[in-house]
């Protein structure tokens, strides 16, 4: 699990990410989010609410009268890093709220730092506020303090994560997120919305749906109806959900999407554009006796079929996914399976992971774990073959013409992304010819003329 960005990052950025100094005894809190996007937006929530109430959001250490820390927990290494993080705010603010998920173990945390001087579990707003008001009293000022309709956002203004659920009911043999998260809780389908129109209307052309389990969407509550704005009702699931956002006007990506049957309902909405033709699919693996040890669905075979019927409804589709090498009792047999496999789905973007023990995890307890060197030289074989890939089908898009969103411009060019490439996670395409009068949330068409292992360049059209 990797970090936020650095410019995400109060105690790395190079320049102030938030709104204008603090006023004359204006209480100032400090944040370090780590973690997911879904992370992301609780860091977004809870500097809302503090902004809100009257607090200045500082982006370095010094500055801060406090500092919110919002903690990874899902592999060691992540836990490892959200501990240095911690440490890191003590040593140089010395005032530290630890939240998150990491926080739902709050002996560990105490055991490592115990200065810190609140820890809270993850997306328990009212307690990270209540420890903030603790440590830093508010002083709200009502004629200064005011709010932009869409809150605090850590994203550049062009893009910005829309959360619909949390939780997850899934039972993973190598996940403790429903531990943490708890079940599967989501949004009114009218909530969302109203956040979406609120994005888009303040400036945002593009939304990254995010949830532990999108395909699940409204499953917990029964795909009700909810009345939105002006009387319109909305209906909790993912493909109607979809619908309703992909008529605001700005792109939308979904993500962490379970193969589950109805997700062939998406694809028209992307064949139609309303959605981008992306998915982002947790695989995690192939052989059905890894997916079984694993205890996830062991369908390789008919996830295949799956792939086929969405390219046979989309063929522009981009299927992203990330995968795990290493897993306890995997063989070289069932690794080859896997290898085998990304030669017939031929995934656009992947990701892999070396498998690792988590605390808590069930998986820990499963027979024949493999040594580390093996893992090692499994990762390198497959991230081989998904290189290999990803270069031939950018290769293919060498003279064709692509719409992109510009992410950055500087003076050597325009860093941008096509529909096929999601934020921090995907690959770039770069122009650096002709791009001076172009900002950050432009969307442009350009021409392809150069393709490396996971970027393009291009010139605009």
């Amino acid at each position: 699990m990797t970090q936020n960005p650095p410019n995400l990052r109060p105690d790395l950025a190079p320049k102030p990410v938030f709104d204008g100094p603090a006023s004359p005894g204006q209480p100032r809190i400090g944040m370090v989010s780590l973690g997911c996007p879904k992370a992301l937006v609780d860091s977004e929530r809870i500097l809302t609410r503090l902004r809100a109430e009257g607090y200045a959001i500082s982006p370095d250490y010094a500055g801060a009268d406090a500092v919110i820390v919002n903690t990874c927990g899902f592999l060691d290494s992540a836990k490892a890093e959200s501990l240095e993080a911690i440490g890191e705010a003590l040593t140089a603010n010395g005032r530290v709220i630890v939240t998150g998920c990491l926080g739902a173990e709050p002996d560990y945390i105490t055991g490592a730092h115990p200065s810190v001087l609140a820890v809270t579990g993850p997306h328990q707003y009212e307690q990270v506020l209540d420890a903030v008001h603790g440590a830093v009293p508010p002083a709200p000022d009502p004629f200064v303090d005011l709010m932009p309709a869409t809150g605090v956002k850590l994203t550049p203004r062009h893009y910005s994560y829309l959360k619909i659920s949390e939780g997850c009911n899934h039972k993973c043999r190598f996940c403790i997120i429903p531990d943490m998260r708890g079940r599967l809780v989501s949004r009114p389908a009218h909530a969302v919305v109203r956040e979406a129109e609120k994005l888009v209307e303040a400036g945002v052309r593009e939304l990254l749906v995010i949830s532990q389990d999108t395909s699940a969407y409204g499953l917990d509550l029964k795909h009700g109806v909810s009345a939105g704005r002006g009387g319109r009702e909305h209906r909790a699931h993912i493909t109607d959900l979809a619908r309703d956002l992909g008529q605001l006007g700005a792109w939308v990506r979904l993500h962490y999407v379970y193969p589950y049957p109805h997700v062939r309902d998406l694809i028209p909405l992307m064949a139609e554009g309303l959605v981008l033709p992306y998915l982002d699919i947790p695989f995690q693996h192939a052989h059905p006796d890894t997916l079984k040890r694993m205890a996830r669905p062991a369908a390789a075979a008919k996830t295949l079929d799956e792939i086929a019927a969405w390219r046979a409804i989309c063929p522009e589709i981009t299927l992203r996914s990330t995968f795990i090498v290493g897993y306890p009792g995997e063989t070289e047999e069932e690794f080859q399976t896997l290898l085998d496999w990304m030669d017939e789905a031929q995934l656009d973007r992947v990701g892999c992971f070396q498998y690792e023990n988590v605390a808590g995890a069930r998986s820990n307890a499963l027979p024949d774990h493999v040594p580390d060197e093996v893992k090692q030289e499994r990762w390198d074989r497959f991230m081989e073959k998904a290189q290999g890939i990803s270069e031939a089908k950018l290769a293919a898009k060498v003279g064709t013409r692509l719409e992109v969103i510009v992410d950055e411009v500087d003076a050597e060019g325009a860093t941008c992304r096509t529909k096929a490439d999601a934020p921090e996670i995907d690959g770039n395409l770069f122009i650096d010819e002709g791009f001076e009068t172009l900002t950050p949330g432009d969307i442009v068409t350009v021409e392809v003329d150069e393709a490396g292992e996971y970027d393009l360049w291009g010139r605009i059209a």
